[in-house]
């Protein structure tokens, strides 16, 4: 079975006091103590951020870890990766991590593991990564369609609610034909998909939610998702 949870924002990194998502991420494994390994490519590797995975996790019932380009301690990239439960990929600079991950021939590991079962997940720059194409953010620059990894189908626009320049770009890109249709996600929800199929949306926050975004007769229509609240 092929897992991908891709969140529009939340998590450990965006909601420290609030562990839902990831819990809910875990509980997807097969296994008592699954083996969850962090990806923070994207944000250069940045040692907070690496330290904040850990601080969560560690509260969990998983044995953590962490992979890095920059100071790897891999011997063969393949097989560490093919070894884990789940693969979390945190937010950042999705360009400059895929351009990374295409040098180390991460990517090409991670489709491996994505066939072999192993499931695959994030948030941000780790949720759009998945798609066909993104829609991603430059600091201070124009928000623009990028290609990705292709596991999914269409494109993938995180942050829906949370940055106010989300929905008219996406909007408009999608008008002008520059990215496909495809799912906007707000922070705190994580759409989950099975066998490239979308299966569940969940959230760790009430009144948040997801949106299949396509272009009709020249206006954009939204269509939610039906979106079930974690918590009680």
């Amino acid at each position: 079975m092929r897992q991908i949870i891709a969140m529009g924002g939340g998590g450990f990194s965006m909601e420290p006091e609030n562990l839902l998502l990831d819990k809910y991420i875990l509980a997807q494994v097969q296994n008592n103590l699954p083996k969850v390994c962090f990806v923070p490519t994207a944000s250069g590797d940045q040692t907070n951020y690496i330290e904040r995975f850990y601080k969560a996790y560690k509260t969990l019932p998983c044995q953590s870890s962490h992979l890095s380009l920059f100071d790897p301690e891999f011997t063969d990239l393949e097989s560490y990766v093919l070894e884990q439960d789940v693969i979390y990929v945190g937010g950042g600079n999705t360009r400059n991590m895929l351009v990374l991950w295409k040098e180390w021939g991460l990517d090409k590991a991670l489709k491996i593991a994505y066939e072999n079962g192993v499931i695959l997940a994030g948030l941000s720059a780790g949720s759009i990564c998945w798609f066909e194409e993104g829609l991603t953010d430059p600091l201070n620059a124009p928000l623009y369609k990028l290609d990705c990894l292709g596991f999914l189908k269409g494109s993938n626009c995180p942050h829906y609610d949370g940055e106010n320049k989300r929905k008219p770009s996406y909007h408009q890109s999608i008008l002008e034909g520059k990215i496909k249709e495809g799912y906007a996600v707000d922070d705190g929800v994580a759409l989950h998909f099975i066998n490239e199929t979308l299966s569940a949306s969940v959230s760790s926050r009430p009144r948040t939610n997801a949106y299949f975004v396509k272009c009709v007769d020249s206006e954009i229509r939204e269509t939610e998702v039906n979106t079930n609240f974690l918590g009680r």
